[in-house]
């Protein structure tokens, strides 16, 4: 998980500071040496480092923090803001042209994963209603033209690419072509290189005079820490950059680019890549992502989450099923479904306030692969046997077992678990439905 390493230590920090009835200049002062090196062993920037210390002391360190009711929650509030701040402090979106077509224009070193960042690009622009068009011009990268074809293909969106010839006259061309073609905006993925040289920058600004774009991306890998700022820095000052994708943020990143680009640049970072599926590029809001690092949560792209990925109606059948217990395996697997559509189970339950330093303790209980096997039992019954598992006798179970490469315990284990589930379900919705009724609230809708 993104940041693990880093949060473990500043939560540590902050819980020592909140079991303190009143906290001293000097407990002020340890606390930020540890800080300082967590986010240095994080691979912050060091000067970034020495400025953010610099100014949570300074507010941590004021008589109305020292003396308060809960000086250690002041504090890490004033840590929280800063790092906010650090970020961005708020959601930097992509701009759009006020005449079409937008042009964005990604850059990037070989590696950072720019051609697949482009089709997520797209894909996500499809979502708001957008008619994207991809254009190939990294012309010296092998099969780079094919990658970028079969994406477009799987995005749904048209790739303009005209061969290995001028880059430069494929970009012009390809903005005429979307605009002949009521394409409203033209993401433009360029060469890159192993490292940064003339050749490279000299091209990049070539396309650059040429096509005018809205957004000059830089598309960095979080997994290179410093790295990713050193690039960032060298590409902006040759190209003006307008902002940052971070890739792999979902990996194991110690956070150091997400924390230092913004600060070492005054690029902001404005999409993060969350996973490895061509949907799982997110914008990136520095508030959450602060709240997340110092295990506070994030409610808010949870619940975004849930909301893409659940129908209101489904979910207001799934609720009257529930109270009239219709539920049946096959809304079982449904539902679990779509709970695996918003993404890897350890990164939702990092988003729910407080999970986050429990999760260590959880990793050998959350195993992605039982989803896996779920729904091979599930999906070895027949129509009947999932509308009604009062029926599974014990040949039934050995013939699903066999079908579900799976063994008959594992069969009645599903079993027992939906039962209580649904009993457990059906509690909750009639709980909430009465305290609702008391308290004259609309009835309590389960998040499913």
């Amino acid at each position: 998980m993104a940041f693990e390493g880093l949060s473990d230590r500043l939560q540590e920090v902050f819980r020592k500071l909140r079991g303190k009835g009143k906290i001293s200049e000097d407990d002020v002062k340890q606390a930020m040496r540890e800080v300082r090196l967590a986010l240095l062993e994080a691979d912050v920037n060091y000067k970034v480092v020495k400025n953010f210390i610099a100014a949570v002391s300074e507010r941590a360190v004021g008589q109305e923090v020292l003396k308060s009711v809960t000086p250690g929650q002041q504090i890490v509030k004033i840590v929280y803001d800063e790092m906010a701040k650090l970020m961005g402090e708020a959601e930097n979106k992509l701009q759009v042209a006020s005449r079409p077509p937008t042009v964005f224009m990604a850059v990037g070193l070989q590696g950072a994963g720019k051609t697949t960042t482009v089709a997520k690009l797209a894909k996500n622009s499809i979502k708001q209603g957008r008619r994207p068009l991809l254009v190939a011009c990294d012309i010296y990268r092998p099969a780079a033209i094919k990658q970028l074809q079969v994406l477009g293909e799987q995005v749904g969106v048209p790739v303009f690419a005209a061969g290995q010839t001028d880059p430069v006259k494929i970009a012009n061309d390809a903005v005429e072509f979307a605009r002949a073609q009521n394409r409203d905006l033209v993401i433009i993925d360029t060469a890159g290189r192993l490292h940064i040289n003339e050749e490279l920058m000299s091209e990049l600004k070539d396309i650059k005079q040429a096509v005018e774009p809205h957004e000059i991306l830089l598309v960095v890998d979080a997994m290179t820490g410093q790295d990713a700022v050193n690039v960032a820095e060298a590409f902006n000052h040759d190209l003006g950059l307008t902002g940052v994708i971070l890739t792999k943020l979902d990996g194991d990143t110690r956070g150091g680019a997400a924390l230092s680009v913004k600060a070492v640049t005054g690029c902001p970072i404005k999409m993060v890549g969350m996973g490895e599926k061509l949907d799982a590029l997110e914008p990136f809001y520095p508030d959450r992502m602060a709240s997340r690092i110092l295990g506070m949560g994030d409610i808010l792209t949870l619940v975004e989450k849930a909301q893409e990925n659940f129908d209101q109606q489904q979910a207001r059948e799934m609720e009257r099923k529930i109270r009239q217990q219709e539920f049946t395996l096959e809304d079982f697997l449904q539902q679990m479904q779509q709970v695996k559509s918003m993404g890897p189970l350890e990164d939702l339950l990092g988003m729910i306030p407080g999970m986050g330093k429990h999760i260590k303790e959880m990793k050998g209980e959350i195993d992605e692969k039982e989803f896996a096997h779920v729904e091979a039992i599930i999906k070895s019954m027949t129509r009947e046997e999932r509308h009604n598992p009062s029926i599974l006798n014990g040949s039934r179970k050995k013939r699903i077992a066999r079908g579900s490469g799976t063994r008959v315990q594992e069969v009645n284990r599903l079993l027992k678990q939906f039962e209580e589930s649904r009993k457990l379900m059906k509690q909750l919705t009639e709980m909430g439905g009465k305290k609702g009724k008391r308290m004259g609230l609309p009835n309590f809708k389960l998040p499913f």
